[in-house]
């Protein structure tokens, strides 16, 4: 057990309370060791695989093989919450094939790593028309991927690198939903089922992995290229905001709310954010109260070195995307003086914003993509307003949803009766 002493805000986390917590070791934003020509070069990458998820995928058609998702303002929880400002969801839960915000960085990798073996091997260059892919599934079926996840990630490495030929296998752990174990193994993936919990399935593929010359092991904990196909939707938030005529400068400072698991998916978008639009946008990780792995990695500096059942957690959420006990010693060290804030939030009110989405706004969201109304929420009685010299009226805010579309209707019921 962690020693909790009289740390004050350890003693609420380990109570599962709800808290707010201003990252401490903040500072003015300088950029980190990925740079921003790492974002172009992924973004490029994107765009060269773009003819070939045309024509994999029938709903790419509408975007021409791009894979986003629109913003929409929920005007109906701002007026029924009291909530101030501009207030928009990011509808991740959107993203086409697989209905996440995993798709940005899952696709990215399993993408980028397609690539590479295929340039390798003289079967492609960079100025090919990338649908010749579809024709090379025979070659990639020599190949193998690997990966560990509680759900979302595994989705969209599985679907994707199934398309492209790969052989891949998805270890998950007990808090994986079982229609989505359902959904790979009807795309012809192999899925490991442990009975513990994220962070040992991340461990037993990453060493079975190691067994296998052929087999390309994902790491959710520690990939930079994750991060960088995260980091892309950055550009994508800047041109959606540009097209509402909405600015982002030091009078009118842009607030984005993130659900936070391993912190892959929230890091690199944070960082796509900061490189654009630096210290005018504040970047928050919400967690519920019996997996605030992020939080306490980032508050105790421990990052990867402490888990939740070391406070006397269990790390059990209905928000089985964001079960993760041990967060990411890589985005934690990497962007230690980038996020804003961490906060948690009750499994109760989870699932009655879910319910208020579906009534209300008439969208489905997880359970794990409903935290951000928390974090506006939570914001406003904390002093962050008035320590940074900031009016609330003024500021934007983007909720992040991240998954919800492929749900079935028989779990979209179950959830809406909770």
């Amino acid at each position: 057990m962690y020693k909790i002493k009289n740390d004050s805000v350890i003693k609420m986390l380990s109570e599962r309370k709800e808290i707010f917590w201003e990252n401490t070791y903040k500072e003015i934003y300088k950029g980190i060791d990925i740079s921003r020509e790492e974002i172009f070069e992924a973004e490029n990458r994107i765009q060269r695989f773009a003819l070939f998820l045309n024509k994999s995928f029938p709903e790419l058609l509408q975007s021409s093989g791009l894979i986003s998702s629109p913003i929409k303002g929920i005007s109906k929880i701002k007026k029924n919450r009291n909530l101030p400002g501009k207030i928009f969801l990011k509808m991740d839960n959107m993203l086409p094939i697989s209905g996440s915000i995993k798709a940005r960085g899952g696709f990215y990798e399993v993408l980028k790593h397609g690539e590479e073996l295929a340039i390798r091997n003289n079967l492609l260059n960079t100025n090919d028309d990338y649908s010749k892919l579809i024709n090379l599934k025979s070659f990639f079926n020599k190949y193998s991927i690997s990966v560990g996840s509680t759900g979302n990630l595994g989705l969209s490495i599985g679907l994707m690198g199934a398309k492209l030929g790969f052989k891949v296998n998805v270890h998950m752990s007990e808090d994986a939903k079982s229609w989505k174990k359902e959904m790979l193994r009807n795309q012809g993936v192999t899925v490991f089922e442990y009975k513990s919990d994220y962070s040992f399935a991340v461990e037993s593929a990453r060493e079975l992995s190691k067994k296998d010359p052929n087999d390309y092991f994902i790491d959710d904990e520690n990939s930079k290229d994750l991060f960088l196909g995260y980091s892309i939707a950055g550009s994508e938030i800047k041109k959606q905001l540009a097209e509402l005529k909405i600015s982002v400068n030091d009078e009118h400072p842009l607030f984005v709310f993130l659900p936070c698991g391993v912190g892959g998916g929230p890091g690199g978008i944070t960082f796509g954010l900061k490189e654009i639009f630096k210290d005018n946008v504040h970047c928050f990780f919400g967690e519920p109260v019996e997996s605030p792995s992020f939080f306490l990695g980032l508050y105790t500096q421990l990052h990867e070195k402490i888990s939740v059942e070391d406070i006397g957690l269990t790390n059990k959420t209905i928000a089985d995307g964001l079960a993760v006990g041990r967060p990411s010693g890589f985005v934690g060290k990497t962007l230690n003086t980038v996020i804003d804030g961490c906060y948690t939030c009750e499994d109760n009110y989870l699932t009655k914003l879910l319910k208020e989405f579906y009534y209300e706004e008439n969208i489905f969201l997880e359970p794990s993509a409903v935290t951000g109304i928390k974090g506006v929420e939570i914001i406003q009685k904390s002093g962050y307003f008035e320590k940074n010299n900031i009016n609330p009226e003024n500021v934007t805010y983007i909720i992040w949803g991240t998954g919800g579309n492929l749900v079935p209707e028989s779990i979209k019921k179950e959830y809406l009766n909770y």
